[in-house]
């Protein structure tokens, strides 16, 4: 119980909350301080929260807490994705590239569940399962700066960039 309430419905309630506050959060601190750092921060926000929910699961208030978290990490990428694929490869296509990223959501979302019970399935644990989604949330946070932030210069320094007929980075 955490304030008068079971700990799972509290979670899911502030979930979604911190879920809607991510979106205009991370499209501000896009616009006018931090761009594209931005995706660092969620990833590596969502990895740490996710760390230490693993860590601290046996207690009902941080498990609220950090639920909070980790959602307000994840939601970043539904404001920032449609930039970042617009900053990194161009207007052009805007359209249909932003059609396949979230294609690959989904597609991610339909195999992402099985491949998460035959994990558990395999090794008779779910730590193991966290562990992995902890390690992707880092890993895309590094990719964010090591392969992300190239791209983008790339594309941002060639010339025409801006042009609608410019031609995509290779």
């Amino acid at each position: 119980m955490v304030f008068g309430t079971t700990a799972l419905p509290l979670a899911l309630t502030i979930d979604r909350f911190t879920n809607g506050l991510t979106r205009p959060f991370f499209g501000w601190l896009s616009d006018s301080h931090w761009p594209r750092a931005d995706d660092v921060l969620g990833f590596g926000l969502e990895g740490l929260a996710m760390l230490l929910w693993l860590a601290t699961r046996q207690h009902a208030i941080l498990f609220v807490l950090l639920s909070g978290v980790v959602f307000f990490g994840w939601g970043e990428i539904f404001s920032l994705f449609p930039s970042t694929l617009t900053d990194t490869f161009g207007e052009r296509h805007a359209t249909t590239d932003y059609g396949f990223l979230y294609m690959a959501q989904g597609i991610g979302s339909i195999v992402g569940a099985p491949l998460a019970a035959w994990l558990h399935e395999v090794t008779g644990n779910w730590i193991i399962v966290f562990a992995v989604m902890i390690a992707m949330d880092f890993l895309a946070a590094i990719m964010a700066i090591a392969v992300l932030k190239p791209l983008r210069r790339g594309y941002l320094h060639a010339p025409n960039a801006l042009s609608e007929n410019a031609p995509l980075p290779i």
